[in-house]
């Protein structure tokens, strides 16, 4: 498809590592439950299209050292999936809560904009899972230069982008499961931390043989 490789696993991934609750999802229900839906949906736009960002520049930068070397891109995909085996395993054995909220002022829906979206350009954490995970559903041979990374990118902002939109409406009573019933993201954590884990590893076996 396109030059895109076990695209169903993709999302099923996409749409489990979206759900599960981090950073983004702090800075949006923490705005959404200060300053109520309208601020919440203005996080949402600002970090999608930072994470809209990070797909062009992946998609672009990828793309050119697919086409300079395929080695060089066969290396990036084998340290990509050594990274998700990271990933998931610090999921796994993770303790602590992501989503501790604090008290927040209110600003202005542009400065909610502006600061959702500075603060996933920004974050190298966002740039380097970009850089390790689109990779791994891209075939080799690829003849279509970056649109089948540009494809994956947007698939995945645009799942976020939906979810973050339910967190958003729903972040009160969200922020009142997760703190009433902290098992459901113990839960979330260790499954997504299983799937990239085996994810890596079924890469990294890929590639060997």
């Amino acid at each position: 498809m396109i030059g895109i490789t076990s695209f169903g696993l993709f999302l099923l991934t996409a749409f489990l590592m979206n759900i599960t609750p981090g950073t983004d999802t702090m800075y949006i229900v923490s705005r959404s439950a200060s300053q109520g839906v309208k601020a919440g949906v203005y996080s949402v736009l600002g970090i999608s299209t930072g994470s809209f960002v990070h797909t062009i520049l992946a998609a672009i930068g990828l793309s050119v050292i697919l086409t300079t070397s395929v080695v060089l891109f066969t290396v990036i995909k084998l340290v990509g999936a050594a990274y998700l085996i990271y990933l998931g395993v610090r999921m796994v054995i993770q303790k602590t809560s992501n989503l501790e909220l604090s008290r927040t002022k209110n600003m202005s829906l542009k400065k909610i904009y502006t600061q959702g979206l500075i603060t996933n350009v920004t974050n190298p954490k966002v740039a380097l899972f970009f850089i390790s995970f689109l990779p791994q559903f891209i075939s080799s041979n690829n003849d279509y230069g970056p649109l089948p990374f540009i494809i994956l990118g947007l698939s995945f902002v645009v799942t976020g982008t939906i979810w973050c939109l339910l967190v958003a409406v729903f972040s009160s009573y969200a922020t009142k499961k997760l703190r009433n019933n902290p098992k459901l993201e113990f839960i979330l954590n260790k499954v997504t931390g299983i799937i990239f884990i085996g994810l890596g590893i079924k890469l990294l076996e890929t590639k060997a043989t």
